[in-house]
C-alpha cells in the first residue's frame, strides 16, 4: 500500500472546510469483500473548487458518497465545517446536508409532474419559503445556465441536457456551503458544460463555500484549482492547476 501525504491547500486558500483522515470503506462479505477506499487523507478548503479524477473503479464516487453522509465509512474520522459527522446518527445527517450541503447526482432524479422551476424550487420548499419566492429564485438560476425559455416545460419535454441543468439548479438555489458533484457535465455539450461549471465555479469561488466535482471530463479541468488523482482506493497525486503536482 502507497503511503499517502495529506495534499497541500492552493495558494491563497488556508481554512479547511472538508477535512477526511483515513478513510476507508468496504462492500461484501467474505472471500467476496472488496476494500474501495483505502486510508484516504484530504482537505476541502474554503473558496476552492476541487475535482476528484480517476479511472473507474479508483473510489471517487464512493469517497463523494461519504463525504455527503450517504454512505458510513468504515472506519477513519470526516469532519465539514468544523463539525465531527462521523457518528453523527442517521437523521442528523439528513438534518446536516438539508442545511449545508447540496448534491448533484449523475441521475437527474427529476419529479415527472413538476416543471422545470418547481424542481429546482423543491429545496425551498422543503424549507417552508413561499411558492413565489422560491419559484422566482428558481427561475433565476435557470436563465443563468440557459433555460429561462424552458421554465414551465416538464422534464419529459426536455433534453436530458436541459435535465441535468434543472438538477444543477436544484442544487444550487439553498446556496449550500458544501456543493458535490457527480459527473455533471457528462451529457452537456462543451458550450453547455462550460456555462455550468462556471456556476459551479462561482458557487465554490466565495471564502466560505467548496465545491468538490467527480469527473472524467478533461474540459473542465481548467476550472478546479486542485485535481485530485485517484488509483485504487487512494490519492496518488494532486496537481494545482497551472502548478506542479504535490
Amino acid at each position: 500500500m502507497m503511503t499517502q501525504t495529506i495534499p497541500k491547500p492552493p495558494d491563497g486558500i488556508s481554512t479547511s472546510l472538508v477535512t477526511a483522515r483515513g478513510l476507508t470503506k468496504s462492500f461484501g462479505e467474505g472471500n467476496a469483500r472488496i476494500s474501495v477506499l483505502k486510508g484516504v487523507d484530504l482537505d476541502v478548503f474554503m473558496g476552492e473548487v476541487l475535482l476528484l479524477v480517476g479511472p473507474s473503479g479508483s473510489g471517487k464516487t464512493t469517497l463523494l458518497s461519504v463525504i455527503a453522509g450517504i454512505l458510513d465509512a468504515d472506519e477513519g474520522e470526516l469532519s465539514i465545517l468544523e463539525q465531527s459527522i462521523t457518528n453523527f446518527s442517521a437523521a442528523a445527517k439528513t438534518q446536516f446536508r438539508r442545511d449545508y450541503l447540496s448534491f448533484v447526482f449523475q441521475q437527474y432524479n427529476l419529479l415527472p409532474t413538476l416543471t422545470a422551476a418547481e424542481n429546482a424550487a423543491v429545496p425551498l420548499f422543503i424549507r417552508g419559503v413561499p411558492k413565489k419566492m422560491a419559484l422566482e429564485t428558481a427561475a433565476e438560476i435557470l436563465a443563468e445556465l440557459g433555460m429561462g425559455e424552458r421554465l414551465q416545460s416538464l422534464p419529459s419535454k426536455l433534453s436530458g441536457g436541459e435535465q441535468q441543468r434543472v438538477a444543477i439548479a436544484r442544487a444550487l438555489v439553498g446556496d449550500p456551503r458544501l456543493l458535490l458533484c457527480d459527473e455533471p457535465t457528462a451529457s452537456l455539450d462543451g458550450e453547455t458544460g462550460h456555462k455550468v461549471v462556471e456556476q459551479l465555479q462561482h458557487i465554490g469561488k466565495r471564502s466560505n463555500r467548496a465545491v468538490i466535482i467527480v469527473t472524467h471530463d478533461s474540459r473542465i479541468f481548467e476550472f478546479g484549482d486542485r485535481i485530485v488523482h485517484m488509483e485504487d482506493g487512494q490519492i496518488d497525486q494532486v496537481q494545482h492547476v497551472n502548478g506542479e503536482p504535490t
